[in-house]
């Protein structure tokens, strides 16, 4: 009988994966303290990981609020001027056709009603308007430009039938109108209208602080308003800010773009992407640091683990473990050792960033990514750490390996 025939037929038989995998639990449940340190250390990496990216993505996603709420993605559209030099007008249907745009996700519109003085009572000299434009609002208006109220209430469905009025904030302290009241009231274009709110100062649309806002419906009937928007104001995906941009003139007014005004994207939004692209760069730099750093501690580990087990595989090679038995042992070992430090990354990451943003009071915000690609990449950093130790291992005759012990 030769030596290929009489080896054990354990050499031949392949290890189940359930049984590979209890083999490599077996061979970590031996020597726990540093099986500990070692998902320790893989713990540590992965969580300053997970950490820096979760605390970095919660302070950009804090930092875009700050920027949206600057009006990165607002855009506005008025009326230029003619090709002989005259006041253009934006067609009747402009808004309409703008809010069909695709990538829009919000419009609003004033229109400015001319030839309308505004008085705080009829004792005022007429000479004195004070400086102030009336114009038509939209009900929208305040949400799309990022208004908010000092006192009173913005026009809503039945006010804005009404004479009733909202002053910009400059508005009000010319009238004199401290507060919104049932007894507050102003002339408009001859006609008592109350004050029922009062705005702050608007950043992202200065020239409401000095308007006298009324119902469109009022405005068309009380002084032959013709209806149309004097500006229209748009909010867009932020990704497609420049493209609505382009084609905005020519949607309101298809006939003469060129008598079209169009705000241009804010610098913010540059400054934003710039913004996303350095931290994007930083956080992919750090995670490779710490998943190198991770990866050299598991190689260490299953290195030690191979010259401290010659005994032991020199024993199991003596009983007929073959070469890929050994090799599949040690390999599931160190897959193992990642996953277990890996999974605890993870959640300590993602406790220190919730801590951490939950004390300066921003948005937690854990990218899927960064915890899916912490755990993928613990895996591979694992098989890669624990090929060479189970090659080594595999290679180890049983006569070499139990003479080494």
């Amino acid at each position: 009988m030769t030596a290929r025939q009489a080896r054990s037929p354990l050499a031949h038989a392949r290890m189940a994966p359930r049984d590979v995998a209890r083999a490599g639990a077996a061979g970590l449940r031996t020597r726990p303290g540093r099986v500990l340190l070692s998902a320790l250390g893989i713990a540590i990496g992965i969580a300053a990981m997970v950490a820096v990216v979760g605390i970095s993505s919660s302070s950009r996603e804090q930092l875009n609020r700050q920027l949206a709420a600057l009006g990165t993605n607002l855009l506005t559209v008025s009326p230029g001027r003619t090709i002989g030099g005259r006041d253009a007008t934006l067609p009747a249907e402009a808004e309409a056709m703008i809010s069909r745009i695709g990538p829009v996700t919000a419009t609003s519109a004033t229109g400015r009603v001319p030839g309308v003085r505004v008085y705080r009572s009829d004792r005022i000299p007429k000479v004195e308007t004070n400086g102030l434009a009336v114009r038509a609002a939209r009900l929208s208006l305040p949400r799309t430009v990022g208004a908010s109220s000092r006192g009173g209430a913005w026009l809503n469905g039945a006010t804005s039938r009404y004479p009733a009025a909202v002053l910009g904030a400059d508005a009000a302290g010319r009238l004199g109108v401290g507060r919104a009241s049932p007894r507050a009231e102003i002339l408009v274009g001859g006609e008592r209208f109350t004050v029922i709110g009062v705005l702050d100062p608007v950043a992202l649309a200065p020239e409401l602080d000095t308007a006298v806002l009324v119902g469109w419906e009022i405005a068309v009937d009380l002084f032959r308003f013709d209806g149309r928007a004097t500006t229209v104001y748009t909010r867009s995906r932020d990704s497609q800010v420049e493209a609505v941009h382009a084609v905005l003139a020519a949607t309101a007014n298809p006939r003469a773009p060129g008598d079209v005004s169009v705000s241009r994207p804010s610098d913010a939004l540059a400054a934003r992407r710039a913004a996303d692209a350095t931290l994007n760069g930083l956080l992919l730099g750090l995670g490779a640091v710490a998943l190198l750093v991770g990866g050299v501690g598991v190689a260490n580990t299953m290195v030690i683990s191979v010259l401290e087990r010659r005994a032991e595989i020199g024993l199991r090679r003596s009983l007929g473990a073959s070469r890929g038995q050994i090799r599949s042992q040690f390999l599931a070992e160190s897959l193992l050792l990642s996953a277990l430090g890996g999974v605890g990354g993870v959640l300590l990451g993602v406790a220190v960033t919730a801590g951490y943003a939950a004390y300066q009071a921003w948005p937690a915000v854990v990218p899927a990514w960064a915890t899916a690609g912490g755990l993928g990449a613990t895996v591979l950093i694992g098989a890669l750490a624990g090929l060479y130790p189970a090659l080594r291992a595999a290679r180890l005759s049983p006569t070499e390996a139990l003479a080494a012990s």
